[in-house]
């Protein structure tokens, strides 16, 4: 590889700093990169999509288009990886590349490592490397050492950016629905998705996560680019290499001069030496001729004659000598040590003396109780996890009786027949009268429904609209504003409110409240008593 020919600046940066070196290569190639991702991508969602409705299985097409992600993302790697070297590429090049570039130790992302969450650090390794089986593992286990958080980080946010795309791209559909007709258009949708979805639905979605993966999935291969190069400068210093190199590039030009100057400099070096080396002969033979000779008659007691010698004497003093503090200066030391660690110690020693061959056998169950006491430990931290969770999900069973008194039973509801609500077809004279009766018998949804149902005709009449069979609320809604009175208006609102929640929502006005309406659209409407 060479790295004196990087476009960008090589430092070691943190991970995050990665990560935006990534994207910046990213948007500087942008038309490469959005552009390989395409052609290699709406091919095969065209196909798949295309089979998807055919056999009615638009889920497998998404799951389809979901693994083969790693599939796409080799055109955009080869842009990057050659356009950080200031070589252009374009799309259709990179496409073109892919027959021959980066097979090997690729199809494992298409299998077992397709749930990998360092795909984005790990690709790169298999791809521009081009490592042999037994160097892949160990490459990227060193790669990823030092980067792993944030490719993790990484991954989980760019899961996360798609995810925002596609609901957006849903709630962007409602944006366009009016006002009056958003609680229908919801109640449809929700109908829509939990019985019988349509196809172009299906379609819509499949389209929406595309779309989606083609936004953010440069970005992603990108950071993880980043990260790869951070860590090979990491691993490798290619920073100190280059700096080194410029150094060697500057000092080129110069290096024949410094040479030159050398070899010039060489005779006048040597010139002083030979003269030191004729004074150095020259003073040995002077110390020769004055060192004097050494007789053979020279012996002891020619020098110190026969006078006798206090030899115990000066044995004496030599012991005096010795005994001195001074010759031999020692200082005592006095430090309380514990005896049972004193006796640890010793018998540790005395059992390592014992069992010296055994070391590696000690070490091994060590090593393996240790092991086991972590895994002791975490069953002991799951169990204390689940034993919360049950105590959690049962709270409301033991938490009355815990705290002495328990929860007030609350008073018995009165009986409600459930049934299918119809409104009805024709109408008594005594509306409100025959409402009241139809609560009293336990019917309080069929009682809603006749009042609701008369007042649809007072706002007909009133208004001099001719509603259709089977208008819905929204329509009556818009009818009764042609009313000229105000007050029949925003009367005819609350009983379409009240009619409402009890019929879709489940929730029924109080007895008390139900009358007050029945009298006031008695009263407002001119019903008969």
């Amino acid at each position: 590889m060479r790295i004196d020919r990087l476009d960008v600046v090589l430092r070691a940066r943190s991970g995050w700093e990665a990560m935006e070196l990534g994207s910046a290569l990213t948007r500087r190639h942008a038309r490469a990169v959005w552009g390989s991702w395409l052609l290699a991508s709406a091919p095969l969602f065209v196909i798949a999509n295309a089979l998807g409705w055919w056999l009615d299985a638009f889920g497998l097409a998404w799951l389809l288009m979901w693994w083969c992600k790693p599939v796409f993302e080799r055109a955009p790697l080869y842009v990057l990886s050659r356009g950080v070297f200031g070589e252009p590429v374009t799309a259709l090049a990179a496409l073109r590349a892919q027959r021959q570039w980066g097979n090997r130790g690729f199809w494992g992302y298409l299998g077992w490592r397709r749930f990998s969450v360092l795909r984005s650090l790990c690709l790169p390794v298999n791809l521009l490397e081009g490592n042999t089986a037994e160097q892949r593992g160990p490459r990227r286990r060193a790669v990823a050492a030092g980067a792993a958080g944030p490719a993790l980080v990484l991954t989980v946010a760019c899961m996360v950016f798609e995810g925002v795309l596609v609901a957006g791209a849903i709630g962007a559909v409602f944006m366009f629905i009016p006002f009056e007709l958003l609680s229908d258009s919801w109640r449809a949708a929700w109908d829509m998705i939990g019985k019988d979805t349509p196809a172009w639905a299906k379609l819509g979605f499949n389209l929406a996560c595309w779309l989606a993966s083609v936004l953010i999935g440069p970005f992603y291969v990108g950071a993880g680019f980043g990260l790869y190069l951070n860590r090979r400068t990491q691993m490798e210093a290619w920073d100190v290499e280059i700096a080194l190199r410029r150094l060697r590039e500057r000092l080129l030009p110069v290096a024949s001069s410094l040479a030159l100057l050398l070899c010039l400099a060489l005779p006048l070096t040597s010139m002083p030496v030979h003269a030191q080396e004729g004074d150095a002969s020259s003073n040995r033979k002077s110390d020769a001729r004055r060192a004097p000779q050494i007789s053979p008659g020279d012996t002891p007691a020619m020098i110190f004659g026969d006078t006798p010698v206090d030899t115990a004497g000066f044995r004496q003093a030599v012991s005096r000598a010795y005994e001195d503090p001074l010759q031999r200066p020692t200082r005592q030391v006095t430090q309380w040590k514990a005896i049972e660690e004193a006796e640890e110690k010793k018998d540790a020693r005395k059992e390592l003396e014992r069992d010296g061959s055994s070391q590696s056998q000690r070490t091994s169950r060590s090593s393996s109780i240790a092991w086991l006491a972590r895994l002791a430990e975490w069953g002991l931290w799951g169990l204390l996890g689940a034993l919360l969770l049950v105590l959690v999900l049962t709270a409301r069973l033991w938490l009355p009786w815990l705290r002495g008194s328990g929860r007030r039973r609350a008073a018995a509801a009165p009986h409600v027949v459930e049934e299918q609500v119809e409104l009805p077809v024709v109408l008594p004279p005594d509306v409100a009268t025959q409402a009241g009766l139809l609560w009293d018998q336990g019917r309080p949804r069929q009682a809603l429904a006749l009042l609701y149902r008369a007042s649809v005709r007072t706002v007909s009449e009133r208004a001099g609209i001719a509603l259709p069979p089977g208008a819905t609320e929204s329509q009556c809604l818009r009818a009764s504003r042609r009313m000229p009175d105000s007050v029949d208006r925003e009367l005819f609102a609350r009983i379409v409110r009240m009619w409402q929640y009890a019929a879709y929502g489940g929730h029924l006005p109080s007895r008390g409240d139900f009358d007050a309406l029945a009298t006031t659209l008695r009263q407002q409407y001119g019903w008969q008593a």
